[in-house]
């Protein structure tokens, strides 16, 4: 007996854009999982008796759901929040910035208050807090003026200067910064992707359409293709677990574009 035509694992995933000129195909990247559902809503029709004398099919929700393993700003930006990539720089609270996790510095100890330069004064972004390199116990930010053992401070005009009390302790800084610059945006070998999602009028819904395609060779090849003409995401999930992968989830909506066409299927035939 002959192996069946059938298909076997999450397959390739390409989603374009089909509310911007042109529409950028991306990879949505190792696909995980990729899930379509499509239920009606039926209404059956009974006279006297157990079973109805006939029923029909009203409407029909289309949904879906992929999971990759990619963490790919492209793929969330295009899916879900079709906002745009700011410049690879950093001004004002939007760019690149750079962590700085738990650096350690001594603090004076000659007596009195001391200041301690973190990271350069034109790059200097935010404190993250403060805490005892040794005891690991947090420090408490106060104004300037009110440092105390256990208090610091961080200069108004000078950012990125730290103001503490205690006399020579070893302290860790957390801490974030502009990052890398010299390109226009987002690369896979210049700085990180930078996006800054904006609270958008409602009704802004990116759309897309999605080319889903698998192949068995078992006994042959038996390629599975899917095109979903028109879809909007209606979920993002990021799950970050204790030893284990984030992977990006998207719940889409399925639906009819401008032509009257939800789907085109390539399946082998069954002999």
């Amino acid at each position: 007996m002959s192996a069946p035509p059938a298909a076997f694992g999450p397959g390739v995933l390409i989603l374009t854009r089909t509310d911007i000129t042109p529409g950028i195909a991306i990879n949505v990247g190792y696909v995980q999982e990729f899930n379509l559902d499509f239920s009606g809503q039926t209404k059956q029709l009974y006279g006297q008796n157990q079973f109805a004398l006939v029923a029909a099919r009203a409407t029909i929700k289309a949904t879906g759901k992929m999971k990759n393993a990619t963490l790919s700003g492209l793929a969330m930006n295009a899916a879900f929040y079709g906002n745009s990539f700011s410049t690879a720089t950093y001004s004002g609270g939007v760019g690149v910035l750079s962590w700085n996790i738990g650096s350690t510095y001594t603090t004076n100890s000659t007596g009195g208050t001391g200041s301690v330069q973190i990271g350069s004064s034109l790059t200097f972004d935010a404190d993250l807090g403060v805490t005892y390199a040794v005891s690991g116990l947090p420090l408490q930010r106060v104004s300037t003026g009110n440092e105390a053992n256990g208090k610091y401070s961080i200069g108004s005009t000078a950012p990125g200067l730290y103001n503490f009390a205690d006399q020579g302790a070893n302290v860790k800084v957390t801490f974030t910064s502009a990052g890398s610059t010299g390109a226009s945006g987002p690369s896979t070998s210049g700085p990180p992707q930078s996006l800054t999602v904006t609270n958008q009028i409602i009704g802004t819904t990116p759309t897309f359409q999605l080319d889903y395609y698998t192949n068995l060779n078992q006994p042959t090849q038996t390629p599975f293709a899917f095109r979903l003409f028109q879809c909007i995401a209606a979920k993002h999930t990021m799950a970050f677990k204790l030893e284990d992968f984030m992977m990006p989830e998207f719940d889409f909506d399925i639906f009819a574009n401008s032509a009257g066409q939800v789907y085109t299927m390539v399946a082998p035939n069954v002999s």
